[in-house]
């Protein structure tokens, strides 16, 4: 039985990447893990947890020994720390690390999930900030024109904070590899939905703060979401169609913010927020929500990256992995329901 090896695997997209391969039967599956890792969703799949960090490369090594197959799905995703930088040297040179074992013990495949921020959007100067034709053949129209695509790299403005700067970073390390002779094939997924967002991520703190009534109000932009298992599917059809060097953006739908609390408030049965903030108030309230960060040692409540970020509408174009690799399109609302219901059922509603 073949030995697949899995990163990440006690976070969102990893954990559903394990849980996949364990229900396919793609062989025996081993997750790397950290010591202080929390394990209890993990636990449960049967797998195997080694333990490793990668930013220590010396302690790969026999967690790589004899894997056929890597799915380097770790990274530090967050939109504030107090050391930038440690999300930069988790993310770039943790890749290094990890691509490194793979290539020593010689996997035959590694798959790394990288993020639609390396992936670039169109950017003219005529570029508007958040528009939303009501129009079905406009908006049709201006997802063609403005969606990001595989082969746009992101501007240097569209880098914004340490994540997006360093999973572009990251993916050129990827790159450097398969452009050298290793097979390593590039997954971009967009905005993932679902259960088991345990930590949770920013997209699901965003849904966590709509369902504990602390959003009062909304941003005019634009996400494209995706289901989570159809994230986790695409890495293995990646594994199993990709070409190495290659990348394809995991989305499916692209969506305004609005339009998806819209979709939450009919879950949940909860009055969606009506007040649209204007972006400049929005900054004050993100500069001071971060400012005071630096004082508590806690994560903002609003990260002024994640307003930066929010100033513009991040569409993307997913049809590469659909064409190419049969990248399913589940129904984003289920993905919705999914996520509110293991916020629900595991007491994250206050």
């Amino acid at each position: 039985m073949k030995k697949i090896l899995v990163t990440g695997a006690t976070g969102f997209v990893g954990y559903h990447v394990a849980k996949k391969l364990v229900e396919k039967k793609w062989g025996e599956v081993h997750c790397l893990a950290r010591p202080s890792s929390e394990r209890k969703f993990l636990n449960q799949l049967g797998v195997k947890i080694l333990e490793g960090d990668m930013l220590n490369a010396a302690s790969l090594n026999e967690a790589f020994k004899g894997c056929e197959i890597v799915f380097h799905v770790a990274a530090d995703y967050r939109l504030w720390s107090r050391h930038p930088g440690d999300i930069i040297d988790a993310n770039v040179r943790g890749t290094e690390n990890v691509l490194n074992a793979a290539k020593n013990c010689g996997a035959k495949k590694v798959v790394y999930t990288s993020s639609v921020s390396a992936v670039g959007r169109p950017e003219p100067p005529d570029h508007p900030r958040a528009p939303y034709p009501q129009d079905p053949v406009a908006r049709k129209e201006w997802e063609k024109k403005w969606s990001g695509d595989e082969k746009l790299d992101p501007t240097t403005s569209q880098q914004i904070g340490p994540y997006k700067q360093s999973k572009y970073l990251a993916e050129l390390v990827a790159r450097k590899f398969a452009k050298d002779g290793y097979p390593v094939v590039i997954v971009n997924p967009s905005t993932p939905v679902g259960s088991h967002d345990a930590k949770p991520t920013p997209t699901g703190k965003m849904i966590l703060d709509f369902l504990n009534r602390k959003m009062p109000a909304y941003l005019e932009t634009g996400l494209n979401l995706i289901h989570v298992e159809d994230v986790a599917e695409g890495h293995l059809l990646a594994a199993e169609k990709g070409a190495p060097g290659e990348r394809y953006i995991l989305g499916n739908k692209n969506l305004m913010l609005k339009e998806i609390l819209d979709l939450l408030s009919d879950i949940a049965k909860l009055p969606a927020p009506k007040f649209k903030v204007p972006y400049a108030l929005a900054f004050a309230a993100g500069l001071v929500s971060t400012s005071l960060s630096y004082i508590t040692g806690k994560q903002p409540e609003i990260p002024l990256d994640g307003v930066r970020m929010a100033s513009e509408v991040m569409f993307y174009d997913p049809l590469k992995a659909v064409n190419l690799l049969g990248l399913p399109q589940r129904s984003v609302v289920d993905a919705l329901e999914q996520s509110v219901r293991f916020f629900k059922d595991n007491g994250y509603i206050h």
